[in-house]
């Protein structure tokens, strides 16, 4: 199974909202209550694109697999050198390898526009993304307990760096 990473077009949308949306309902990977619109996604594309930051598609067998990108992780001229990233993979194409095909062009693509550190926010019950990301050598910074609220539940989010030297 050969899996093809690419540039998101507006006609991944859809696909990427079905991810997402998935991902709101049913787990703590995102900390959102309310599915997102089409219209919600759009905004996020667009963002994106004038931000100049990437959204890359795994493709396998011409079916969206998964998606990643990243954006700047906080907003003041200090930060401009350090990204946080998001990876989402289809819950039925996990295991297959489409998150490591993300996060190893992610990387490649923060390297190439001379970004100095990638950061991770991982809820703190998800062991296997943080030892997914342990494998990239990410090293864990700090967890914030308590910091989320989901599933009537409290959630700490554990951060991760990984220095892009």
């Amino acid at each position: 199974m050969e899996i093809k990473i690419r540039k998101a077009e507006r006609c991944d949308l859809n696909a990427i909202l079905d991810i997402v949306n998935y991902e709101i309902l049913n787990s703590t990977v995102l900390y959102d209550y309310e599915e997102r619109t089409y219209q919600q996604q759009l905004e996020w594309f667009k963002k994106k694109q004038a931000d100049k930051m990437p959204i890359i598609i795994a493709e396998i067998e011409n079916q969206v697999a998964g998606f990643g990108t990243y954006g700047i992780f906080r907003p003041w001229a200090a930060y401009r050198f350090s990204i946080e990233h998001s990876i989402y993979v289809h819950k039925k194409l996990r295991g297959k390898g489409v998150g490591k095909e993300l996060l190893s062009k992610l990387i490649e693509l923060a390297k190439d526009s001379g970004f100095h550190t990638m950061i991770a926010g991982v809820d703190g019950s998800n062991e296997k993304s943080y030892e997914f990301h342990k494998n990239f050598g990410f090293e864990e910074i700090g967890t914030f307990k308590e910091i989320g609220f989901k599933f009537n539940k409290w959630l700490d989010l554990r951060f991760l760096q990984l220095l892009l030297k």
